[in-house]
């Protein structure tokens, strides 16, 4: 199952002038966000991301941007801690 947040609202950027190509987005990406094209990482899924930030943190050259933890992890960790059951992924 292919998980899914809120369609246009990720808050996902990458910089393709300063990708290096490396492909260690697509290495910690859990959702197969990212593709390589032309020897550069370029995003193929936004809408699947869980905005975990693995992809920034991880980056050597800082060409990706996201505000970790306000995607589904976010969404799910809150749902559990009140008591929901509740997935803004699914």
């Amino acid at each position: 199952m292919k998980y899914r947040y809120l369609k246009d609202v990720v808050t996902l950027e990458l910089d393709r002038h300063k990708c290096t190509g490396c492909g260690m987005c697509i290495e910690v990406c859990p959702h197969e966000v990212f593709t390589v094209e032309s020897r550069k990482a370029a995003i193929v899924d936004k809408d699947s991301c869980m905005e975990c930030g693995a992809c920034a943190r991880n980056c050597p050259a800082s060409a990706i941007s996201v505000r970790a933890g306000v995607g589904c992890a976010s969404g799910i960790i809150r749902g559990r801690l009140n008591g929901s059951n509740e997935c803004c992924c699914e």
